[in-house]
């Protein structure tokens, strides 16, 4: 069997070890040629195509990012991409398809399945909001990035008697911000989920400075937005994919504090910085199973499905099931977060 693989949308830690485990598998158990595109599904429009082997996997699992490039390319979305797609498929020999991505990429996936091409995805986001997993891909390592980020904080916040406000991914959940705002001890968090009262936020940080704290920690998801009729309003600024320019939640959240308590207010966005570095034993593991389920699915004749981590098992989701569709951070997390503060 030649089986296509490609890894599309933001890159996320762990990527590496998802492509070393479809190669060690595909190639070393089954004997299957592995045959890589570069830079997502815009590779697989473009043609640019390199055969993975086991020279290429050497090394990787500690390794941020992912060998074959990436795009946020949805070929659905351009005239002429979907063909392209498939004819690069045709020429190529492709039996079968492995993608990695998040929401968007994985949607392309559904679309390029629906034309008769076998498919199986891999959820990877940072943001862990793909619907049908608990756990995506290169979320973990974000968390503990943005987690060590909000511990060097406190020092910083603590020292100089000043509120910090730390900006975090996460446009439509805001599975990073609660989960780090938790585990690095913030006082505010404010989530996609749960549009805040600016005035009740600055009422709590005035009451915590008056009566046993000199300083703060707000934790704000890029996606977070004030309710309607809270006396804040602001629309945040996208880029040219639709994209949250980063700064554009917390510089707004930082100015009102500021201007209405008096208290220094700074704010720290650590952007592209949750996406790099080394992934977590977490994220390596994660990545490692959902490659060997993905190979497997396409020996068992699968097809349309998203490998996923479900109560420490690993299942395979149908598209139809996920497809379109964000995870949402649940309630019971949105509470632990506000009662812990």
């Amino acid at each position: 069997m030649r089986i296509g693989l490609l890894t599309g949308g933001g890159d996320v830690p762990g990527l590496n070890a998802v492509i070393r485990a479809v190669v060690k598998h595909g190639l070393g158990t089954h004997g299957h040629t592995i045959v890589g595109f570069r830079n997502g599904w815009r590779g697989v429009a473009d043609g640019a195509v390199v055969q993975v082997g086991r020279q290429d996997i050497r090394n990787v699992l500690p390794v941020g990012g992912t060998l074959l490039g990436t795009d946020r390319y949805h070929p659905h979305r351009h005239e002429g991409g979907l063909e392209a797609v498939l004819a690069t498929l045709e020429a190529e020999r492709i039996d079968a398809v492995i993608c990695v991505g998040g929401d968007g990429t994985l949607h392309a996936a559904s679309i390029v399945a629906e034309a008769g091409v076998r498919m199986v995805g891999i959820p990877k986001t940072i943001d862990n909001d793909v619907e049908g997993t608990d756990l995506s891909v290169g979320f973990h390592t974000a968390v503990n990035i943005a987690t060590e980020a909000i511990d060097r904080l406190h020092t910083t916040a603590e020292s100089h008697n000043r509120v910090m406000v730390v900006e975090v991914m996460g446009r439509n959940a805001g599975w990073i911000a609660v989960n780090a705002g938790i585990a690095g001890g913030a006082e505010i968090v404010l989530a996609p989920e749960e549009p805040f009262d600016i005035d009740q936020v600055v009422r709590f940080l005035t009451h915590r400075h008056r009566a046993h704290a000199s300083f703060s920690i707000v934790v704000v998801a890029e996606g977070a937005v004030p309710r309607e009729g809270s006396g804040m309003t602001f629309e945040p600024q996208r880029g040219p994919n639709g994209e949250i320019v980063a700064g554009s939640a917390s510089e707004q959240v930082a100015r009102e504090i500021e201007s209405r308590t008096g208290f220094e207010t700074r704010v720290t966005i650590l952007g592209h910085v949750q996406r790099g570095g080394s992934p977590t034993p977490t994220d390596r593991i994660l990545g490692s199973r959902f490659g060997v389920a993905a190979v497997d699915a396409l020996e068992e004749g699968r097809s349309s499905v998203m490998t996923a981590l479900r109560g420490g098992e690993i299942v395979l989701v149908p598209f139809a099931e996920m497809a379109g569709k964000v995870k949402r951070v649940p309630p019971d997390l949105l509470r632990a977060a506000r009662v812990l503060a």
